[in-house]
């Protein structure tokens, strides 16, 4: 006769502790929650944003560690500044004596986009990279503003 085995959720109880984060979560979770957790373990890697505002201008700091300034592009199109990056690095190694030879290469990219302010000066951006961090900086418009009162009568 079969004994009973006590399962929790898909497999047995002692096999559930050890082979539930790697196979259970798989099947039970939503695809949304997999969608969020799954981009840092594939490589994908969006670089965070700092956004500030002054008097005189706007300025966005973004990390991007591990970079060169020549790896940036920064361009506007149709008032959206668009910053995106991509990195490309390769690595040999042979060693006859022992008759090995290891390659190996590393892929990286981003894209971020943003809707830039009415009173945004497209012809006066800046940008700086220092220690892992891309600094731009966009120069704000005079907005002349009527200052004066002006009373309208009513008829």
């Amino acid at each position: 006769m079969d004994s009973l085995i006590k399962r929790d959720g898909m497999f047995p109880t002692v096999v559930s502790k050890l082979v539930n984060p790697l196979f259970e979560d798989f099947f039970t979770r939503d695809i949304s929650d997999w969608a969020d957790r799954s981009i840092p373990s594939i490589g994908v890697n969006l670089p965070s944003v700092n956004l500030k505002e002054t008097e005189t201008k706007f300025e966005i700091e973004l990390a991007a560690p591990g970079l060169k300034k020549e790896d940036f592009k920064i361009e506007v199109d149709n008032n959206m500044l668009i910053v995106s990056a991509e990195k490309e690095e390769k690595k040999e190694e042979t060693n006859k004596k022992d008759n090995y030879v290891r390659k190996e290469f590393n892929y990286q990219s981003f894209y971020r986009s943003f809707n830039l302010p009415e009173n945004a000066d497209e012809n006066k951006i800046e940008a700086t990279y220092k220690d892992g961090i891309l600094d731009v900086s966009i120069t704000k418009k005079s907005v002349e503003r009527n200052k004066s009162l002006k009373a309208i009568p009513v008829k």
